[in-house]
């Protein structure tokens, strides 16, 4: 299908084409033709599948030339409201539309002249939005559309009553669209209420992800999970990064580590003042900034064009939060990376996100010291450049420099400060487990667990729960030998450290266990 193929006017084609639309996405071609035909909608789809356009293209066919506010889009957040506002002014860009995003953190003495000198659709915030209406600054009474953008993000940041406080100065005549990635009961209940026999659009999981999103995760130690990130960022061409942390705090302490090792940096977390979180976007969209480190409630409603990788350095907690961080990248028809960082005790909950978006999430390799340094040769070769053409003061150094290149060739000299420089902090080879001489065969790690036969422990059943819980293929487990108390299993070495932050303090066949590297058999005389 074509946007040729819809029933709308040549200046909106025309701006479709000028922002390099070339087909629509699975949202826009089921819920574009119900809107022109004047039904009440809900789509229920997740960010990243295009949805504004979706609501926007028949939004702007509607708009007249009459001189008053024609619609009104509720959106949870002001980074929403300017990104749809923003998307609106560019479908209307051959159509005399004005829009207006309204917000808190801006001037509402500006938002007020604004709207009196004419607007004609208004995207805002529920608190905004209520503060104009009570001002009477803001008047509802003759639009003919009314949008609900993000409606269970909204439920989540507790503006369900501002909602409908606003609903109920709409004027009742209009056609009303409900967007939402789940419908909890709250928002069934409020489409039930004020929507008139809706036209339901569900736009899978499996269509939000594919086809311009590519998955992988990659299997790291808790302990050096930090050195991974750096490997696995360090081997990649990322254009602008978002990475994503459970906690505020975890951002915060992300953030500092990455800066500390000279990536360019910064946080999104709800402690941030409004100003310090607008300085912070204003950064990665000017791309000032590589990697913007953010929790999931920091980032709602955050659409940057050229986000290349999603990264999420500690796992979601449900998959629908997985679906919605991986949509912020491969926007509008690009190729976008979604990396995926997961714990040996993170394993069973992977495994739940793939049963959900019914999809398997290919596993990789964490790259090698030589693959980085293949990949990052000209990035190196340049700082390097940049430095020695710079005019700062280098007399600090140059007694150190002359000392040393009187006792060692400048080669040597010049490739130890490379390594000192670019990989003092990679201490991936020094932070692995050593287990020592565990008594199993070559190449293998010997383990003993503290539980047996006494908990019905057979070895297809240990087999299946150990190649679960670490993921590794079962059949390169080696040697189980299980007695009434304790048992002994042997792992390849590769996979031992996994297999042991995995399983240690973790249940095995519904019991609690220990599990540590068994000792060495003692030789026969």
């Amino acid at each position: 299908m074509k946007f040729d193929d819809f029933q709308i006017s040549e200046p909106i084609k025309k701006a479709i084409t000028d922002m390099g639309f070339e087909a629509p996405s699975p949202i826009q071609e089921k819920v574009i033709p119900v809107i022109l035909d004047g039904n009440d909608v809900i789509g229920q789809a997740q960010t990243g599948t295009g949805k504004t356009a979706a609501f926007g293209i028949p939004l702007i066919e509607k708009i007249t030339n009459d001189n008053h506010i024609q619609a009104m889009i509720l959106t949870p957040t002001r980074e929403l409201a300017i990104q749809v506002a923003g998307e609106l002014q560019k479908l209307s860009k051959h159509k005399n539309v004005i829009t207006l995003p309204i917000y808190g953190g801006q001037s509402i003495g500006h938002q007020i002249k604004a709207l009196k000198r004419g607007v004609h659709v208004v995207v805002g915030t529920p608190g905004r939005v209520l503060d104009h209406i009570n001002r009477k600054t803001l008047n509802l009474s003759k639009i003919h559309t009314f949008i609900l953008d993000e409606a269970d993000e909204m439920l989540d940041m507790g503006f369900i009553e501002d909602i409908e406080k606003v609903l109920k100065m709409v004027n009742r005549d209009r056609q009303m669209m409900l967007f939402s990635a789940t419908m909890p009961p709250p928002i069934r209940k409020l489409s039930n209420k004020y929507m008139n026999t809706p036209k339901h659009v569900t736009i899978s999981k499996g269509e939000v992800t594919a086809p311009s999103i590519s998955q992988v995760y990659y299997k790291v130690l808790e302990k050096n999970k930090l050195d991974s990130l750096c490997r696995v960022i360090d081997s990649e061409h990322i254009e602008l990064g978002i990475i994503f942390c459970r906690t505020k705090k975890g951002v915060a302490e992300l953030t500092e580590a990455l800066q500390a090792r000279g990536y360019m940096a910064d946080g999104l977390h709800g402690d941030l003042t409004q100003s310090q979180r607008d300085g912070v976007m204003r950064k990665f969209r000017d791309s000032n900034i590589e990697f913007l480190v953010a929790t999931d409630v920091a980032a709602r409603g955050l659409d940057v064009e050229n986000v290349s990788h999603v990264i999420n350095y500690d796992i979601p907690q449900d998959p629908e939060s997985y679906v919605h961080r991986i949509g912020r990248t491969g926007r509008a028809g690009r190729e976008g990376l979604a990396l995926t960082l997961v714990t040996p005790r993170e394993m069973k909950h992977l495994r739940s996100i793939e049963i959900e978006i019914k999809m398997s999430i290919p596993s990789q390799n964490l790259p090698s010291i030589e693959e980085v340094v293949e990949k990052q040769q000209e990035s190196w070769k340049k700082q390097i450049i940049d430095l020695m053409e710079q005019h700062d003061e280098t007399d600090l150094y140059e007694g150190i420099v002359t000392d040393l290149l009187k006792e060692y060739p400048p080669e040597k000299v010049v490739t130890s400060l490379l390594k000192l420089s670019f990989y003092g902090h990679d201490n991936l080879a020094d932070e692995t487990y050593n287990f020592g001489d565990t008594g199993a065969q070559k190449g293998m790690t010997r383990f003993f667990i503290n539980v047996g036969r006494n908990v019905d422990l057979t070895p297809k059943k240990l087999v299946e729960e150990v190649a679960e819980l670490a993921g590794i293929p079962g059949r390169t487990i080696g040697k189980i030998d299980i007695f009434e108390n304790f048992t002994f299993i042997e792992v390849p070495e590769e996979s031992a450290p996994f297999v042991y932050e995995a399983i240690k303090y973790s249940r095995l066949n519904g019991a609690r266990v220990n599990l540590e590297p068994a000792k060495p058999r003692p030789k026969r005389r």
